[in-house]
């Protein structure tokens, strides 16, 4: 456990400073924007194709990759039920499936290269590489088809997902280490520099994306339904994980990907295609804090099944 806080806690130090930063004005919007393109673009792809392109597999964890995409279908599924609560109108029903299907890459990213160096990087980068298309066309679907007023130009999710940068930096370092291409001295201290700088920046733009106003019109609808995402994803994650025999780090990076709150990016979808923008303001902020305390509770369980 004390290996667990110490990788956490920095996480979380980190996310309160771009918090400050932003609240105090000593960064302005527009630079954690440009920060913000910035690691999407540059930093992020070259820390996972360096990751992917060193690691070494003794074979694919296909088994976690599965885990991982059917326990999104099934949040999916889950998030449908909010047309059965009281009052719920079209646009939050999309919302409520996009929060349950996204996750926070760069906290799981941190972690997994806090507590198990490259490799799980490496397999938090796999894991990307998979739930990130899913959680597009997922999100996309279900935000149109609940949407009041659906947008002119119709989304185009699986062409989107093949530009996506961080979809492409996974598809260049499989592509490297499954035929064993060693990365060039200069090439891999390159891409270590880049890589070092791209979780630090997206831990900062993190916090300083966090509403913290959306925590006080936070309604009961938006407690239960972050409880539901982080508590139930890694729960089916783990139920599925075990009944398909998945064992060891494979198993510890699907529970910590599934237990990261959601992604911060979702505000920005929700209000592109006609989703409760105040509903996805309000689930990221109060994910964002709550899962500084359920990712410990999940963590335990890792521990007590002896996968760490």
């Amino acid at each position: 456990m004390n290996a667990f806080l110490i990788a956490l806690v920095p996480v979380i130090l980190i996310v309160v400073l771009g918090q400050i930063l932003a609240r105090r004005g000593m960064i302005t919007p527009e630079a954690f924007r440009a920060m913000d393109r910035l690691s999407f673009l540059v930093l992020l792809p070259a820390l996972i194709v360096r990751a992917l392109a060193n690691a070494e597999f003794d074979h694919a964890p296909w088994a976690m990759l599965g885990a991982l995409l059917l326990a999104q279908t099934v949040m999916a599924g889950i998030g449908l039920g909010a047309r059965w609560w009281p009052v719920t109108e079209r646009p939050a029903i999309g919302t409520i499936v996009q929060s349950n299907v996204r996750w926070n890459t760069i906290i799981a990213l941190s972690l997994g290269a806090q507590l198990f160096g490259n490799e799980g990087v490496a397999l938090v980068s796999l894991a990307a590489a998979a739930m990130i298309p899913m959680a597009n066309v997922i999100s996309v679907y279900a935000l149109i088809s609940h949407a009041d007023h659906p947008p002119g130009k119709k989304p185009q999710p699986l062409l989107a997902m093949l530009r996506n940068p961080l979809v492409i930096a996974c598809a260049i370092g499989i592509s490297l280490a499954s035929f064993h291409i060693k990365l060039p001295v200069v090439a891999d201290e390159t891409l270590k520099m880049l890589a070092n700088a791209a979780i630090a920046a997206g831990l900062l733009s993190a916090g300083a994306g966090v509403d913290l106003g959306a925590l006080k019109r936070a309604g009961a609808r938006t407690f239960f339904w972050s409880a539901v995402r982080l508590l139930g994803m890694p729960a089916i994650v783990l139920a599925i994980g075990l009944a398909i025999g998945l064992t060891g780090l494979p198993l510890a990076i699907a529970l910590l990907c599934a237990a990261t709150s959601t992604a911060p990016n979702s505000y920005v979808l929700a209000r592109e295609l006609g989703g409760d923008t105040t509903l996805a303001a309000n689930l990221i902020a109060v994910q964002t804090v709550a899962a500084s305390l359920t990712l410990p509770l999940v963590w335990l369980v890792i521990l007590w099944l002896g996968a760490a």
